[in-house]
């Protein structure tokens, strides 16, 4: 066994850890931009893992798949982030809350 498989199989090893205790952070919460951050924590490491095996098995297809994950995971954090901004402004989906009432005069 050369130095490359032993660092691959340990590499390995670390980001199973990783992803299984991001997922723990993501049922426990315990807030949504805790839920958030620990699903791009996963997403990374699931990419990380797919780099991973694509130098175990030689094939570059993988190398595809970790930049089109990559891609989507950061388009759902953004989107995620973007929910949670607006939810905490008050903003729905039918448009801004009014918190006072209108108060300006018509001449």
């Amino acid at each position: 066994m050369d130095i490359l498989s032993i660092a691959v199989d340990v590499a390995f090893v670390m980001v199973m850890l990783g992803v299984a205790l991001a997922f723990i952070r993501l049922i426990k919460g315990p807030s949504l931009p805790d839920r958030i951050v620990a699903l791009d924590m996963m997403t990374v490491q699931i990419v990380s893992f797919c780099g991973l095996y694509a130098i175990l098995s030689g094939d570059t297809a993988f190398v595809d798949v970790a930049i089109v994950l990559a891609l989507v995971g950061f388009l759902a954090t953004v989107a995620l982030a973007r929910f949670v901004d607006r939810r905490r402004a008050g903003i729905g989906e039918a448009g801004p809350t009014m918190t006072q009432p209108h108060t300006e005069q018509r001449k």
